[in-house]
């Protein structure tokens, strides 16, 4: 049966609304409501946030004024704060804008030492061009023209190659890898032979400046407090609306981020959001651990990265003809992994460790062995690091994060080749070579560089961690 209509007068109604004082404290309907609405936009701007993280991290750690590229003299250790990164190879990394028009990044050739290989993005982490060796260059180096979306015109013609963004904010990460015993003094050499400048000054183009972001640590790792949002709203204001998103900018409405306007929610709005931002977190932990690893051998608990059906193949948009997948990109990807590249492949293979070999989730107060083969596949080196499950960075303060193939002079090493690698908050007597600490619950990645053509094939498998 139908409501009946509504016969009072406006004039009446409006009075006797007007008659009930304001609301004192939030209502539960309204709480339930922001704490939803901050849940889904959490997820929603996961990859926007960790980028725009990295950018602000070189500003405010590192001391940098915007458009400063971060290098590193040496690889990373556990003072640096970033998402699964590595402790072997340093990068290279900025954020940049096309909001004053086209920028050029200038990629140089693979050098005697040292080579280039990373990824160009927009503000949302979608791919934009792969660098060097595996990108577009080859390995031969090039002009990079990233266009900005409201760009109008003739694109530039010559020697280029040109690439329009649906933001302003483009971002890049590439690794300076060794080659011919390179050290880490070349590869920083290297890496401060990259260029950008914007495409207007091209005949007499600014020096491109650096930072050391090994002398000066910088922690990128989201942090979810009320600084999620506030970075999260920077994006916002920032960056052109897309079409995909004016859904999700009329409930970031009901949240005080507004285009054009200042964000200042009061305590009862933070208190809200707050525990909408626990429950984001928890679905991206809980899909992390769940749905974003496949094993890769049926008697081995170690698995592969299980990306979103059909994203490796298209570029990783993370957007299909029918959806944007927020899920799939934020707790499936951009809350643990940065820069994923337009095209798969690369030189790398990454197999990841949640749990020992009986199922058990890895925890901070047990020992763990792992014995790597000596005919393990990897024609340049492997390597192996603990990460926190709970920041999927390092583990802050840790002497150690991870031990590779470079390592073994210094490990004790079986009669037959292999390694033993202990994970534990202790070392083992005697083995302090040979340990990785941990201290709290912790995944692993273990990386095969350079792997084997055919090495999946040939029957080779990397045994489970066994809890001594």
């Amino acid at each position: 049966m139908r409501n009946k209509a509504i016969t009072t007068p406006w004039g009446a109604l409006l009075a006797a609304c007007a008659a009930f004082p304001a609301a004192a404290e939030m209502s539960d309907v309204q709480r339930a409501l922001i704490e939803r609405r901050a849940c889904e936009a959490a997820i929603w701007g996961m990859p926007a946030v960790g980028v725009y993280d990295i950018e602000l991290a070189l500003q405010r750690d590192a001391g940098a004024s915007p458009g400063v590229v971060g290098y590193m003299s040496e690889p990373m250790d556990s003072r640096h704060g970033f998402l699964t990164a590595n402790d072997v190879t340093p990068y290279t990394f900025t954020g940049l804008t096309t909001k004053d028009g086209p920028i050029v990044i200038e990629v140089p050739p693979a050098g005697e030492k040292a080579a280039f290989f990373g990824t160009i993005v927009n503000a949302w982490q979608v791919p934009i061009a792969d660098v060097g060796t595996t990108g577009e260059d080859a390995g031969a180096g090039g002009r990079y023209v990233i266009l900005p979306p409201d760009f109008e015109g003739e694109p530039p013609q010559g020697d280029f190659r040109v690439f329009r963004s649906d933001t302003y904010g483009v971002h890049f990460a590439f690794r300076p890898v060794a080659k011919n015993g390179g050290t880490s003094a070349d590869q920083a050499a290297y890496a401060q032979t990259l260029k950008w400048y914007p495409l207007a000054a091209m005949d007499d183009p600014p020096e491109t400046r650096f930072v050391d972001v090994k002398v000066n640590p910088v922690n990128t790792l989201p942090v979810y407090d009320m600084t999620y949002f506030e970075d999260l709203n920077t994006v916002v204001q920032r960056e052109p609306v897309l079409e995909r998103d004016k859904v999700m900018m009329g409930m970031l409405a009901s949240l005080g981020i507004k285009r054009g306007e200042a964000f200042e929610p009061d305590a009862e709005t933070q208190e809200a959001m707050l525990a909408g931002l626990q429950c984001a977190y928890d679905a991206m932990q809980e899909h992390f651990i769940t749905r974003s690893v496949v094993p890769l051998w049926e008697d081995r608990t170690w698995g592969v990265w299980a990306f979103a059906e059909g994203q490796p193949e298209a570029g990783f948009p993370y957007e299909t003809d029918d959806m944007v997948l927020i899920d799939d990109r934020a707790g499936g990807s951009y809350s643990w992994i940065t820069y994923l590249p337009r095209k798969l492949g690369g030189g790398t293979f990454y197999l990841t460790g949640l749990t020992d070999g009986d199922g058990n989730a890895l925890n901070g107060e047990d020992t763990y062995k792992l014995t790597v083969p000596a005919d393990t596949p990897a024609e340049d080196f492997w390597s192996v690091i603990v990460y926190s499950m709970q920041t999927k960075g390092f583990v802050a303060g840790n002497a150690r994060v991870g031990l590779a193939t470079p390592d073994l002079p210094e490990m004790q090493v079986n009669d037959d080749g292999s390694a033993d690698v202990y994970f534990g908050p202790v070392a083992p007597e005697g083995r302090e070579s040979n340990w990785i600490p941990t201290g709290e619950d912790f995944f692993l990645l273990f990386r095969l560089y350079g792997p084997k053509e055919g090495w999946i094939e040939s029957g080779w498998k990397l045994p489970d961690l066994e809890k001594q």
